[in-house]
């Protein structure tokens, strides 16, 4: 890859060639599930907070008196078990595109002349390697501004929740290289591997 040093370099077998390495596209972004998902995740979290703040007695709608061991004229167990609700309504709301912005930036897609590769290091790193003889259904996803989804397999009618930010949608994901700037193109130069390394 024309002499620069790639995260891949040390995960390369002997003799093995590096043809692209290239990331998903960065920054925060909106998605197409994020149509249904900020909806839900105003009402949860908007519910969450103004609940929690009834329960603190910031809202007018808890008693006057604040008695031992309360929050707001509410017991405080009441006040403590509504944090993590509120927590959670604050990463749907916001959280989950920062997560998904730090996530992609330490995602990287490798395509050589044996596999494909796919390298994660964000908390902890991940390798995830696809032989040539073993992608017998590849699948590209395009978006009208040519960015898209290169999928090693058929993609699920919920694709689009999926590979969402949403917490732990990613496990059911189909693998392959998300959010390239260019898919057809990585496409195209996924298949010239393939059928070359065929011969």
């Amino acid at each position: 890859m024309n002499g620069f040093e790639t995260p891949f370099d040390s995960f390369l077998d002997r003799g093995e060639r590096l043809l692209w390495s290239g990331q998903p596209k960065q920054g925060l972004l909106l998605q197409a599930n994020d149509i249904f998902m900020i909806p839900f995740s105003l009402m949860w979290g908007g519910f969450a907070i103004f609940w929690e703040a009834s329960v603190l007695g910031l809202t007018g709608f808890a008693q006057q008196k604040h008695p031992v061991g309360s929050a707001g004229g509410a017991p405080l167990f009441m006040a403590l078990w509504g944090i993590p609700f509120v927590v959670i309504g604050l990463y749907m709301i916001f959280g989950r595109f920062f997560f998904d912005a730090a996530s992609r930036n330490k995602t990287w897609y490798g395509i050589t002349d044996r596999r494909l590769i796919i390298l994660k290091s964000f908390f902890t790193r991940n390798v995830s390697s696809y032989d040539y003889a073993t992608l017998t259904n590849l699948n590209l996803v395009e978006r009208g501004d040519r960015s898209g989804d290169v999928l090693f397999g058929t993609p699920s009618p919920m694709a689009g929740f999926t590979n969402s930010s949403w917490p732990g949608s990613r496990r059911y994901a189909v693998p392959g290289f998300y959010l390239l700037p260019d898919a057809r193109n990585i496409f195209n130069q996924i298949r010239e591997a393939q059928q070359r390394a065929g011969k």
